[in-house]
């Protein structure tokens, strides 16, 4: 690439450095007195033709002076940077070259110079040539020296402690020597050559030692025209066509740039070229000597000096200069340039942000772009460059370039000020592209993923949605708004997908039924999940699953409620069949989508295996829900609710409280099935549910059952129920509120005998309606008679019944009230007869009570009533009529009662106390005539009793 076509820029600032305003450092840099310089170690050393060292400082006053060689001329000096070590040559044509190494830090005690580390005579095989180049390493193990005369010496020792140091020839010619330079390697150590004609290699340490010099090229270069890149190690060569680079393999690339060249030096990343005045340019006699121009010279001739970047291929600086270069030096983090006339220019370059400042003037992006990689900046400030090119591009109508641009920069981008300027129609495939990067690199956002979707579903781009949710990795988009927008636009299989993928098994199933409305596949997925994910999306959505898969679902449930759900297994893609009918859709088939086994909608042997292989999975433990849960599930599928109650029940672990919901439900659900159906199915229905309530053994709640009886108008579980609860009067009273006479003539006749008030309640009922009582005629009698006999009610109580309505006529209740009138006849004379005979009775006993109080009573007994012997004194006697002799007696004294009527008195003793006592006792008074049938009676015997006695006072 030619250098002409470089870009060249101005990125350093140039000034003049000035000395202090001290004659002696004025005339340091302006004498021409100086014969070399180096630098290092923060200063600047010059060496001079009476063979004098100056050292200055960075504010270039000479710090320190003085004398390192007694005769000839400092030609060559190296500063080992990082040590006060110096290196000088000094030249006198008429004795050999003299090296000497000086320890800077260690004065001398009286003089104070540098201490003198060795000295060295160099050899040219006794020809006196001057020294065209010399280099050295950087622990001054070896040093090499060119000569004028096209030989090449290696002093190899340590010269720094003074032990000793061979020096050898390794090279001759017939051409001068210009350069050399040393390429250290981790085992070998290269010592480049360059001659006016070659370019050659010397291995001077290490494997190939001692060979001979291999040729590299033939051309050569001119007195200080070859350096070395110490960052690569690379050797630099410029000719007069082109600037060369050399590494261990040979010749590298290479630059064209026509012109003379008279000086190179490396600084950073730059290479500095000084060319000479075109008049001047022809080699003259002092050609191979730097120093030691006049200032004769045409002034009116420039030299150029320039700064390449050859990475970049740009020229980062050109100047002309009226004044030929003396030397160039690198120090204090800048490049010098000192002309012959004495003044000192200082390059420092501008900063990054000032060059690329300088480059955005001139919209040279991509160099700005290569040039912030090549710093090293990090990833922001490149992303500025990239966004700023962006913005360049897009101005200039490259839509696609900028697109890339702002891609780059989309770490440390606002998504917005992108996605504004991509709206328009014609560029939302750049837009795409935006969006799917930001995706890329987890930098989007729900609004970002809405809007990738929507443009998608703009270009019914179905493989790049399909690419886009089927990405691998991690995520990287909103999930709930990817599957939101698949949901709107439509793409169903899409976004059961995702949701599949990334398990948000109520998303698919959400899906499968509200969008696809593939009600079975959506079973089959909930069958395929975990109890307790399975569980709340079968709740979620079981009425419409039983109303489109009544059958699977109701035997899912039954699974599940019954402790026995087991997962079914998932079927491998390669196992399932798509159909080839031919149908299309926006993808091509969901089984390719989701792993469900009835996608396809094709049965293959292998699918069927897979299903009976998820009835083979091991169980899994888990707590069944309340029964009670799934009720309202069922609503409007009675019949399936059917077949779930009786599944459940037949299950084992009931708690009692399930048992008894399960079994009211049940009820409930046959008398519901009942009131449906006619005919014979009616009365099937009928008789599961008194089927159910005639098992004692079955746990349902008579209110329960009374209460879904008397809603479903089932007359049977009424009776049922109030049988068991011992309610007949209840049952009796459900007949005849229904005007059911036939049924309450059955219920009388069945429960009569254990509820004898039936029979009033029955005659009530019988007289209430002309058409009641044609119904009952036949049996009127027989409850007057039952009512006559078992005395249930008072003929004035019937007689007012019968006369509550002019239903009843005499001659129906004729016989009962001719009956009753003969009775009541019969039963007064037997009254009357018992009271004489009491009051007869009566008067008797008070007369012998007077007659035992006023009359003497006379006792003719003969003998002992006790023993029966004769009687004969002592003897006592009673007014029993009772005699015994005094000694047949236990005791005698005024208390002495009779031993024959003792227990007889006793007894009448004992009932005329419980009498007494009885008589306060008004409770048992109110019992007895609660639970009599002849009141009057009971009222008598207590009055008999002294209940209405007025208490005597003793």
């Amino acid at each position: 690439m030619a250098l002409t076509s470089w870009k060249a820029f101005n990125f350093f600032d140039v000034s003049q450095v000035k000395p202090p305003e001290d004659s002696e450092n004025v005339l340091t840099l302006e004498s021409n007195d100086i014969s070399c310089l180096c630098s290092g170690s923060e200063n600047l050393f010059l060496g001079t033709s009476d063979g004098y060292v100056r050292i200055l400082s960075r504010t270039l006053k000479v710090a320190r002076s003085f004398r390192a060689h007694e005769t000839g001329s400092i030609t060559h000096m190296k500063q080992v940077e990082g040590t006060s070590l110096l290196v000088t040559i000094s030249e006198d044509l008429s004795n050999e070259p003299v090296l000497k190494v000086w320890a800077l830090d260690k004065p001398e005690r009286k003089t104070g110079v540098p201490r003198c580390q060795s000295t060295l005579s160099i050899h040219n095989s006794r020809k006196q040539f001057p020294i065209s180049a010399f280099a050295a390493l950087d622990d001054l193990s070896q040093l090499a020296v060119g000569f004028a005369n096209g030989s090449v010496t290696v002093i190899r020792g340590d010269l720094i402690h003074d032990r000793g140091a061979k020096q050898r020839t390794v090279f001759e010619s017939d051409e001068p020597v210009t350069g050399v330079e040393f390429r250290e390697g981790s085992k070998i150590t290269t010592l480049y050559l360059s001659t006016t004609g070659r370019i050659l290699t010397l291995v001077v340490l290490g494997r190939g030692q001692g060979q001979p010099a291999r040729v590299l090229e033939e051309a050569g270069c001119g007195v200080g025209c070859m350096t070395v890149d110490r960052r690569n190690g690379n050797i630099v060569v410029v000719r007069d066509d082109a600037i060369y680079y050399y590494g261990p393999s040979g010749r590298g690339s290479c630059y064209a740039y026509e012109g003379t060249k008279m000086l190179v030096s490396i600084y950073k990343d730059y290479i500095a070229l000084v060319s000479p005045p075109q008049s001047t340019a022809s080699s003259g006699p002092n050609a191979l000597r730097r120093f030691g121009g006049t200032q004769a010279d045409s002034l009116f001739d420039a030299t150029t000096f320039t700064l390449l970047d050859t990475d970049l291929k740009y020229v980062a600086h050109t100047e002309s200069m009226v004044a030929q270069v003396k030397a160039l030096f690198v120090e204090w983090g800048d490049l010098f340039v000192l002309t012959l006339d004495g003044k000192l220019q200082r390059y420092h370059e501008k900063s990054l942000h000032q060059k690329l400042d300088i480059l955005y003037q001139r919209n040279l992006y991509v160099l700005a772009i290569n040039l912030a990689e090549k710093a090293g900046v990090e990833s922001p400030q490149k992303n500025i460059i990239f966004r700023k090119y962006g913005d360049f591009l897009y101005q200039k109508g490259d839509f696609d370039g900028a697109m890339q641009q702002y891609l780059k920069a989309i770490d440390n981008t606002e998504p917005s000020q992108v996605i504004r300027k991509f709206l328009d129609t014609q560029r939302i495939q750049n837009l795409i592209d935006f969006l799917e990067e930001l995706h890329e690199h987890h930098k989007a956002t729900a609004d970002h993923t809405t809007l990738l979707l929507n443009c998608y579903a703009k270009l019914k781009d179905v493989n790049k949605l399909e690419k886009f949710i089927k990405s691998p990795g991690d995520l990287k988009f909103d999930l709930e708004t990817a599957i939101s927008m698949c949901r709107q636009g439509g793409y169903f299989e899409q976004a059961a997908y995702l949701a599949t993928k990334h398990g948000e098994s109520e998303l698919v199933i959400d899906i499968l039924v509200e969008d696809s409305k593939k009600y079975a596949e959506a079973l089959d997925y909930i069958w395929r999940l975990e109890p307790d994910i399975a569980y709340s999306n079968l709740m979620k959505y079981a009425r419409l699953l039983l109303e489109h898969c009544p059958e699977s679902t109701t035997t899912l449930f039954i699974e599940y409620y019954t402790g026995r759900y087991k997962p079914k297994g998932d079927m491998r893609l390669a196992d399932r069949q798509v159909p080839q009918n031919g149908a299309t859709s926006t993808v091509r088939n969901f089984a390719a989508l989701i792993p469900l086994p009835s996608i396809s909608g094709t049965t293959t042997p292998s699918m069927a295996k897979a299903t009976q292989d998820a009835t083979d999975q091991p169980s899994i433990v888990y707590t069944p829900p309340e029964p009670r849960t799934a009720f309202s599930s069922f609503v409007g599928n009675s019949s399936q609710f059917i077949v779930f109650l009786e599944a459940c029940l037949k299950g084992e672990g009931l708690k009692q409280e399930n048992r008894v919901d399960l079994y009211t439900t049940l009820f409930e659900m046959y008398l519901h099935s009942a009131n449906e159906k006619k005919g014979e199915e009616r009365e099937k229905w009928e008789g599961k549910a008194r089927k159910l309530i005639e098992d004692g053994a079955i746990p349902i709640d008579s209110s329960n059952v009374l209460l879904l009886s008397h809603l479903s108008n089932f007359k049977d579980g009424t009776v049922l129920v109030r049988e068991k609860e011992g309610l007949r009067f209840d049952i009796f009273r459900s007949y005849t509120s229904a005007n059911d006479t036939v049924g309450a003539i059955k219920a009388l006749k069945k429960y009569g005998q254990d509820e004898p008030q039936l029979y009033p309640a029955a005659l009530a009922y019988f007289i209430s309606s002309p058409e009641i009582l044609m119904e009952a005629r036949e049996e009127l009698d027989a409850v007057l008679k039952k009512i006559d006999e078992d005395g249930l009610m008072a003929p004035l109580q019937v007689i007012q019944t019968l006369s509550t309505n002019a239903v009843a006529t005499m001659g129906m209740v004729k016989r009962y009230l001719s009956d009753t009138i003969e009775r009541e006849r019969k039963e007064i004379s037997n009254n009357r007869r018992l009271i004489e005979s009491y009051r007869t009775e009566t008067e008797t006993k008070k007369k012998e009570i007077e007659e035992l109080g006023s009359k003497p009573a006379v006792f003719q007994a003969t003998r002992c009533s006790a023993c029966g012997g004769p009687m004969d004194l002592p003897a006592v006697h009673f007014l029993c009529k009772h005699s015994f002799h005094q000694r047949c007696l236990n005791q005698v004294d005024d208390n002495v009662e009779c031993p024959k009527c003792a227990t007889q008195n006793a007894t009448i003793r004992a009932i005329k106390r419980a009498q007494d006592e009885s008589a306060d006792r008004h409770d048992m008074f109110l019992d007895a005539l609660q639970r009599s049938n002849d009141k009057f009676g009971t009222i008598s015997e207590f009055y008999g009793r002294g209940v209405m006695s007025t208490p005597t006072v003793d």
